[in-house]
């Protein structure tokens, strides 16, 4: 389902030379579109062979795509006609907006619907936040982060994107924000000792492997601290979210900005 955060005329190709080594492998491995749509294989293929400098940007960023590009490109049709190749360019920029508009994180809260729409107020619902040491896995623009830096202790903003980790560093020099560090770390892989967190927070983050990404936040977290997943508001109806509660996570609900559905969860760390 589109999520209409960006408009492709206002991006370029180019975009792709930002985009970080594990994003390039999530969009053409297991977890991206390589595998299965061909649509999209027709377009990259294109829209890459009209774009050299991206294509060796890739191959060389993720060395273990290599294969994988070069096999698009081959298989691509020849095209020479500008719009042919401009339409292949924004299918492909449309088919990883997500990763795309990374590449502008100014332009977040503006675009993205669950930032624009965001209260505090729901972070603050489901713990008490003063004098907390925090962690916010995938920090993304900073929604949570700067919730959390207002009544927090420490805040620690996970973030495996090079560009949101840039954007998040000047707003907190231009803020003059003190209690919050920024640091690489993707959530499989959190680089902090075990038990070091009283409250672990992520929105658009777990999902893609339950089990593993739940072990490691709740590695990182202590004893008696809280996991919490706030999604944040919605344009649509978010749904229940068996996946976590069927491992002991607390379910609550309320009426977002926009009038849909919202579902966030929490769940007390026992060791």
């Amino acid at each position: 389902m589109p999520l209409n955060w960006i408009n492709p005329n206002d991006y370029s190709f180019n975009s792709f030379l930002l985009l970080d080594r594990f994003q390039i492998s999530l969009m053409m491995g297991s977890c991206g579109w390589y595998n299965d749509n061909t649509e999209w294989k027709k377009n990259m293929g294109t829209a890459l062979n009209a774009n050299p400098v991206v294509k060796w940007y890739l191959t060389n960023r993720c060395p273990e795509c290599s294969s994988l590009v070069d096999e698009l490109c081959a298989n691509a049709p020849d095209v020479t006609d500008e719009k042919i190749i401009k339409e292949a360019v924004n299918y492909a920029l449309m088919s990883v907006e997500d990763f795309i508009i990374h590449t502008t994180p100014e332009h977040m809260e503006e675009k993205c619907d669950y930032i624009r729409g965001w209260n505090n107020e729901h972070l603050f619902k489901l713990a008490d936040f003063i004098g907390k040491t925090v962690l916010d896995v995938g920090a993304g623009s900073g929604r949570l982060t700067f919730a959390a830096a207002e009544k927090a202790a420490w805040v620690y903003a996970s973030e495996p994107v090079g560009t949101l980790r840039d954007f998040l560093r000047d707003k907190i020099k231009e803020k003059g924000i003190k209690n919050v560090r920024v640091l690489d770390g993707i959530i499989t892989e959190l680089p902090f000792p075990d038990d070091t967190f009283d409250i672990v927070m992520s929105g658009h983050v777990v999902g893609d492997d339950w089990d593993n990404e739940i072990a490691e936040i709740t590695r990182v977290c202590k004893n008696g601290g809280w996991l919490l997943n706030c999604p944040g508001d919605s344009e649509g109806d978010l749904k229940p979210c068996t996946e976590l509660t069927s491992r002991g996570w607390e379910e609550l609900h309320y009426i977002g900005s926009y009038g849909y559905d919202v579902y966030i969860h929490r769940k007390q760390v026992i060791k």
